[in-house]
């Protein structure tokens, strides 16, 4: 594709079950590509691949109902299990991201404001959180607010063992295989707030 635009109308014409896209294109923003993908293929899976992720890309892609994010300098193998994750219905956030080191950061992602609604509940990974029991939500949700497997067995009066058990679960149900992805997905899935 020579550009944005003809990357989207491409889209829009053939309806993929995965788009992959870059922030930075010719012609048209990643984010613009995305939020029309979302509105007009809301079925379509998006994985995006970007060498300047900054501290608030994130979140405005779980916003924007991104399914993944990868840093395209991760090694080849590495996108592969991204692909691979939200193609099976997962989702797949991993990059070295920067922190903010001052507001102007925030400026190099020209996007606007997302609405603050929640992505379409028909993406089939948002789905897979009513397979979770309320126990297996419980444990989600403070795993999500940072505490360690230690911690949550704590708070919830549980061998750190069955705390793990839940974990694996969790991530099994979800289709995702780190920490990172699972936080990205309650958020997503509103099991905690950003």
């Amino acid at each position: 594709m020579a550009d944005g635009r003809e990357g989207l109308e491409f889209c829009l014409r053939e309806k993929p079950d995965l788009l992959v896209v870059d922030l930075f294109l010719p012609g048209m923003h990643g984010l613009e590509i995305v939020k029309i993908v979302r509105e007009k293929l809301p079925a379509t899976r998006i994985l995006v691949l970007t060498s300047h992720p900054d501290g608030e890309l994130p979140s405005q892609l779980i916003r924007q109902g991104v399914h993944g994010f990868v840093d395209k300098t991760a090694p080849l193998n590495y996108v592969l299990q991204a692909v691979e994750s939200v193609m099976k219905g997962g989702m797949f956030f991993a990059a070295n991201v920067p922190p903010r080191a001052n507001a102007a950061a925030s400026d190099t992602v020209p996007v606007r404001p997302a609405p603050q609604e929640q992505p379409p509940q028909s993406a089939p990974s948002l789905a897979a959180a009513k397979t979770l029991t309320p126990r297996e939500i419980e444990v989600a949700r403070l795993v999500s607010e940072g505490l360690s497997s230690k911690e949550v067995a704590s708070q919830l009066n549980l061998s750190v063992r069955t705390v793990e058990k839940h974990r694996a679960n969790i991530m099994d149900k979800l289709g995702v295989r780190e920490v990172a992805s699972l936080v990205l997905y309650c958020i997503q899935a509103g099991i905690v707030k950003s």
